[in-house]
């Protein structure tokens, strides 16, 4: 399959990964429709920060993955389905459990049927390596056991297995993608490194939650590019492949290493209300990636300190989309 002049619809497409994913789907001449989460300022969300020569290339249309009909016209002529929308802060799913569920789960239901009704050549669907919960051994391949850990999580892997329902019953076409932790310019403060980068640019402090807990961590160009080849790779039907580097570190090391490109001497302080309950917290994710090499030729390409370099330059240009001085759930 090629992507060049195919109809592709990218839900979710105004956040941080569905934003870099757009980009590159109009580069490499997809015709793609955007999907938005509807607002009455007509804000693209992230889409807003792309160059007009790409944004001129998009079609965006609003709506709510929670109204199936809605959802039906956004999928209809599209041969491809890249579904990246959901509610994704974990903290916040401790506070709206059921908003989770009926957006993650109901929602994916509803995009699931639209494809399968409109005969979709592939359904690309994002998973979270929050699915897994706490590594029971590592690295972790998609055969590890699933947890819960958090209403998130749950929440995914409901969505992950609606996917898998989709295929074995009525043969839609699935891919199922389970990133790792990605990073990289345009992400909100909601995620870790966003979080240390602003505070470290802006103050002498910079407040954590848990330290000892360790990420993998994939830039978010490399994580672009397993889409991008799942999408027009035959052999990745029916299968959940991972995304991520291989290697974990802590958030501790991660807020050392930030805060020596920064060249600052940071204070850093433990805040209470960032940390998770004892046991929703997850210790270790460590991805084990060889399906993704051996089945989509796929490799991280940018290492953690380039990257971190690039996010760095990013967000100290854009300081004003930041508010260090408060938690972002």
């Amino acid at each position: 399959m090629e992507l060049h002049g195919k109809q592709v619809l990218v839900t979710g497409a105004s956040g941080f990964l569905g934003s870099h994913l757009t980009e590159a789907l109009v580069e490499k001449g997809a015709r793609v429709r955007a999907l938005v989460r509807y607002n009455s300022r007509n804000d693209w969300g992230l889409l807003e920060c792309l160059p007009p020569a790409i944004k001129d290339n998009i079609e965006v249309i609003l709506g709510d993955l929670t109204d199936p009909y809605g959802t039906a016209r956004a999928v209809a002529g599209c041969s491809l389905v890249f579904h990246l929308a959901a509610l994704i802060g974990i903290p916040y799913s401790y506070l709206a459990p059921a908003q989770y569920v009926a957006v993650n789960c109901g929602g994916t239901l509803n995009l699931l049927e639209a494809a399968r009704a409109q005969g979709v050549e592939c359904f690309i669907h994002t998973s979270t390596s929050e699915t897994y919960g706490t590594a029971q051994y590592t690295p972790i391949d998609e055969a590890h056991p699933l947890r819960g850990q958090s209403p998130y999580a749950a929440s995914k892997i409901g969505a992950d297995k609606l996917a898998e329902s989709y295929q074995l019953s009525f043969g839609l076409s699935v891919v199922t993608l389970r990133p790792f932790n990605i990073y990289g310019p345009r992400q909100s403060a909601r995620a870790i490194i966003p979080t240390i980068i602003s505070q470290a640019l802006t103050g002498d402090t910079i407040r954590l939650g848990q330290l000892e807990s360790r990420r993998d961590l994939t830039f978010v160009a490399d994580t672009v590019d397993g889409f991008l080849k799942a999408a027009v790779t035959p052999q990745a039907v029916g299968r959940v492949i991972n995304l991520g580097n291989g290697k974990a570190v802590s958030i501790g090391e991660l807020a050392q290493l930030i805060m020596a490109m920064v060249r600052g001497d940071k204070k850093i302080v433990l805040q209470e209300e960032r940390l998770r309950p004892e046991a929703s917290e997850v210790w270790l994710l460590e991805c084990d990636n060889s399906l993704a090499q051996e089945v989509l030729n796929w490799r991280p390409q940018v290492s953690l300190k380039e990257g971190l370099r690039r996010t760095i330059e990013d967000i100290a240009s854009s300081l004003d989309r930041y508010k260090p001085e408060r938690y972002n759930i």
